[in-house]
């Protein structure tokens, strides 16, 4: 059994079309959106909504850590529309269409969970494209994939629920909650890394991304022999032992355009 996995697409349909070739099936790890592109801010759900001046000036904030001047340039960057909650929506919904168009032509089954950029209330509209699997544990090719979406916020830090455009974090509690309601299972899929430095430390961004103690803990104690995640773009590590499991960083897709393998 071949299985491709990839994470972090981030609007890079042109790799994704190849992204199964050779392979008995594909594994989505999220981020299918490309909301803000840091590097081309004309591109992504921002830069076409809002131009990339504004786009350029948030990518900008968050480098700093500017939470307050981002909210505040959204803010007035969003009182541009009537109803921005609708126009964000529609356009998520457009580049949807577009992804996951490309994964309802794979010839091969499709497993694929949300990242902290995307939507997931939108992914019922697709549901023949691919097989929505967040909080699911699926045998495939005889072994037991375990799979939990999304990012988890810090203890006591809740999700923002204003704005038109909500990122897909969930509090530490639902997600340590979601990952403990899987079952057993051999190879554990999410996109969020476990709590380990090397792991989840972002070279270029210099700062450590979102993690999970819960997951790391998860992995040391029930030792599945992969745990393979992505969210972290340029890590310090993209692997590490942890016991006998193999913690995988499958990589940053839409700029590698490797899928991961993983045989069985």
């Amino acid at each position: 059994m071949r299985v491709h996995v990839v994470s972090d697409v981030h609007g890079n349909t042109a790799a994704l079309a190849r992204a199964a070739d050779g392979a008995d099936g594909l594994i989505v790890l999220g981020d299918l959106l490309e909301f803000v592109d840091y590097h081309d801010p004309e591109r992504g759900i921002m830069g076409r909504l809002l131009g990339a001046e504004v786009s350029a000036a948030f990518g900008r904030f968050r480098a700093v850590g500017d939470r307050a001047g981002m909210l505040d340039l959204l803010g007035r960057s969003w009182a541009r529309f009537d109803d921005p909650r609708a126009v964000v929506s529609e356009a998520v919904g457009e580049h949807y269409d577009e992804v996951f168009g490309v994964l309802e032509k794979m010839d091969v089954p499709v497993w694929a969970i949300p990242g902290n950029v995307d939507m997931p209330e939108l992914w019922p509209e697709f549901r023949g494209a691919c097989h929505a699997v967040d909080g699911t544990v699926v045998t495939i090719g005889g072994v037991r994939v375990g799979f939990a979406g999304g990012v988890p916020l810090p203890p006591g830090v809740s999700p923002r629920r204003h704005g038109p455009w909500q990122p897909y974090f969930l509090t530490s509690e639902r997600f340590d909650a979601d990952l403990a309601a899987l079952g057993p299972c051999e190879v554990l899929c999410t996109h969020a890394p476990p709590q380990m430095p090397d792991l989840a430390y972002d070279v270029v961004a210099r700062r450590s991304e979102a993690s999970s103690p819960a997951l790391r803990e998860r992995i040391r104690t029930e030792q599945p022999s992969h745990a393979l995640f992505g969210h972290v773009h340029q890590p310090l590590a993209a692997r590490a032992r942890l016991g006998r499991a193999e913690c995988v960083n499958v990589g940053h897709f839409r700029k590698t355009e490797r899928p991961y393998v993983l045989r069985w």
